[in-house]
């Protein structure tokens, strides 16, 4: 009798959890770090666009806010504007590009609802084809650059896999696909870059995906040593020497429209350079296009 009291007590608790489990569902959700990953690519697109401005705001699935971040010289409501696009677009789960033109063929009375910006320039950012959260821009060169920043960045999440083993205190895995790579050549972007402020908390390195279809600025990295590798195309590059016209554009970073005297090579497919931190270096001449990966190490 007291086994089966037992066995009818197992199959009533099994029945209760059964039960319990069938009423709630595991949902993954945007984490702090996935957070930066989309601000990062923004950053990168807006910077690659040569957006006068922006603010780029990213929100979790319920809308709350998760990572800002504010370019200089962007409008002061620019904060406010971002944030209500990304929930926006977290809460209805559409691009805000969607409502922006449904109000603009008439459907006014939408503007009435509560806590919604219908403005183009909040985009989902989806994983394993679930929405966990948005982000949004406000303040580039026109809402349609405002558009293609978030998508840039929203796109982050879901091409960039990581795994890892928490055993061995190990750091991530990252692996990237070759479409994503390809995509990312075509205009040149950021591959991987956790913060756009710091580099990865515990790597001390990123990788660009670069792309050149015309001669660049001088540029001089005071923490970063850059290591080219050249995939595609033909380019003069003059390192060293004195820049001109050279003023800081960011912390560490400086640029320059020219450099005097310095040493020339004539870069090809499947060279490597490798410029210390300090170096000004200068794409003088480019015969496009023109791919290289860059592995900058801090």
């Amino acid at each position: 009798m007291q086994y089966m009291n037992t066995l009818i007590i197992g199959l009533m608790l099994a029945g209760i959890t059964g039960y319990a489990d069938a009423q709630v569902t595991e949902r993954k959700g945007l984490t702090l770090d996935g957070a930066k990953q989309v601000i990062a690519a923004a950053l990168a697109e807006a910077r690659g666009k040569q957006a006068p401005g922006g603010v780029i705001a990213v929100v979790d699935d319920g809308g709350n806010l998760m990572a800002l971040e504010r370019l200089d010289n962007t409008f002061a409501a620019g904060a406010n504007i971002s944030i209500g696009k990304a929930r926006t677009a977290a809460l209805f789960k559409k691009p805000t590009k969607v409502f922006e033109d449904i109000v603009n063929k008439g459907r006014t009375t939408m503007v009435a609802l509560n806590d919604f910006t219908p403005l183009q320039g909040g985009v989902p950012i989806e994983y394993e084809g679930k929405v966990v959260g948005a982000v949004g821009v406000s303040g580039a060169a026109s809402a349609q650059q405002d558009e293609e920043i978030a998508i840039a960045g929203a796109q982050a999440v879901k091409t960039i896999h990581t795994s890892q083993d928490m055993s061995n205190g190990a750091l991530p895995v990252t692996y990237i696909e070759s479409r994503t790579v390809a995509a990312a050549f075509e205009k040149g972007a950021v591959l991987l870059r956790e913060d756009e402020r710091m580099m990865h908390s515990a790597r001390n390195y990123m990788v660009h995906a670069s792309h050149r279809d015309a001669p660049g600025m001088v540029e001089i990295h005071e923490l970063d040593t850059d290591i080219l590798y050249v995939l595609k195309g033909t380019a003069t590059l003059v390192t060293g020497g004195t820049p001109v016209g050279s003023k800081m554009i960011a912390p560490h970073e400086i640029r320059g429209t020219s450099v005097q005297s310095g040493e020339t090579r004539h870069l090809v497919a499947g060279d490597v350079i490798i410029i210390p931190n300090g170096v000004p270096h200068w794409f003088k001449e480019v015969s496009a296009p023109f791919d290289y990966y860059v592995v900058k190490v801090r």
